[in-house]
């Protein structure tokens, strides 16, 4: 996830929000008690990017490594590449290492493809597309397709496929399965030098034609000529369900090839919902990795256990699996040790660590050592 890095140097994801409600005493993450039955089925994945210069015995090392310190799942950004992925996944598997194929979804920078459709591409509602670089908000890489237009969906649910397709992955993850960031987290507002306190023009999408189209078509009525489009619930509603309807379809996809589908996800539903037009508590979906990066949104450790437990609560009827995204660059050594207890404690199924390549050694020691 070097993309990542920068996805969540900015992150945006990787994220956003206005400040977080504190926790009231009867939110307060439960009591740290680990039973035998939650060492036994607790899933520690990595996020990992990959390329095609690294040779395969140092893939080999690599993965062998990962497995000694106790990371038992690994998610690959090819670029979504299935060659890259086909020649890494058994490599992975050997070192017996779970493999879920990452991709970048609904922003795809340096989409060859997309780049030769200029309307395949969201618009903010100030009119700036994300197909031209220096019209791109917050950071050059935001290159975002609109998922309401035919044939921009369909070249993203060609990526699925193709990686659903290889054999011996056991998920397609999607990652930035969303719409850009309306709302950053409060911890990164200073880097940009902005004040986020209402749906801003340059950060409010997609007013793109093939968007507004479609709505207009459900609703008869052009958000482009609402006074303030962010009070309207059906155009909210309809942003929504797009990408809703989005993840359903690549669902049925990769399940048609007997594959699961995961995706990265902002901390919890209605946060994700309010900062990125996300709510993944009403996809269909296997397995959901919202990135609880506490430090972006100026939270303390504990908020790890509050918003895993309110991920949890909001899919409760549903079989999906919530696994908590932890951000360890930011994390102390005896941080992340509370870190994954704190998930654990707060009815996660597993922790997600972004990302191995700037993990120390202290720190693969502390994951090792909490599975025992």
């Amino acid at each position: 996830m070097k993309l990542k890095i920068a996805l969540f140097g900015l992150v945006l994801s990787i994220v956003s929000c206005n400040q977080a409600t504190k926790e009231t005493a009867s939110e307060e993450p439960v009591a740290t008690t680990t039973t035998e039955e939650t060492t036994k089925t607790f899933k520690y994945w990595n996020w990992m990017s990959v390329g095609h210069k690294k040779s395969d015995s140092a893939y080999t090392a690599h993965f062998n490594k990962l497995k000694s310190k106790g990371i038992d799942a690994v998610l690959l950004n090819t670029g979504a590449d299935p060659g890259l992925l086909k020649r890494l996944t058994p490599l992975a598997t050997a070192a017996g290492l779970e493999v879920h194929a990452w991709m970048f979804t609904t922003n795809r920078p340096g989409d060859s493809i997309a780049q030769q459709h200029p309307d395949w591409y969201m618009v903010s509602r100030s009119g700036k597309s994300c197909f031209k670089k220096e019209e791109r908000p917050y950071v050059g890489y935001y290159q975002w397709l609109s998922p309401s237009h035919p044939e921009a969906r369909k070249h993203i649910l060609s990526l699925v496929e193709g990686l659903a397709k290889v054999e011996g992955v056991a998920s397609v993850h999607l990652d930035y399965i969303r719409y850009p960031d309306v709302y950053l987290p409060i911890g990164l507002l200073p880097k940009y030098d902005l004040k986020q306190e209402e749906e801003l023009p340059d950060y409010d999408f997609d007013y793109s034609d093939a968007s507004v189209n479609k709505f207009m078509a459900l609703h008869h009525k052009d958000p482009r000529k609402m006074e303030n489009p962010a009070i309207d619930i059906e155009w909210k509603n309809f942003r929504l369900n797009e990408i809703r309807s989005l993840v359903n379809e690549a669902y049925d996809i990769v399940h048609k090839h007997d594959k699961k589908l995961s995706a990265a996800v902002f901390p919890y539903p209605e946060m994700a919902d309010h900062m990125v037009r996300q709510r993944w508590d009403k996809w269909n979906i296997d397995m959901v990795l919202p990135m609880i990066y506490y430090n972006f949104y100026n939270e303390e450790l504990d908020w790890i256990g509050y918003a895993t437990k309110q991920g949890v609560e909001d899919l409760q009827g549903k079989s999906t699996e919530l696994h908590t995204g932890l951000y360890t660059p930011k994390l102390s050594n005896e941080d992340l040790k509370d870190a994954i207890q704190y998930a654990k404690d707060n009815g996660a199924s597993g922790v997600a660590f972004f990302d191995d390549y700037h993990m120390t050694d202290e720190q693969f020691e502390i994951i090792k050592a909490s599975k025992e």
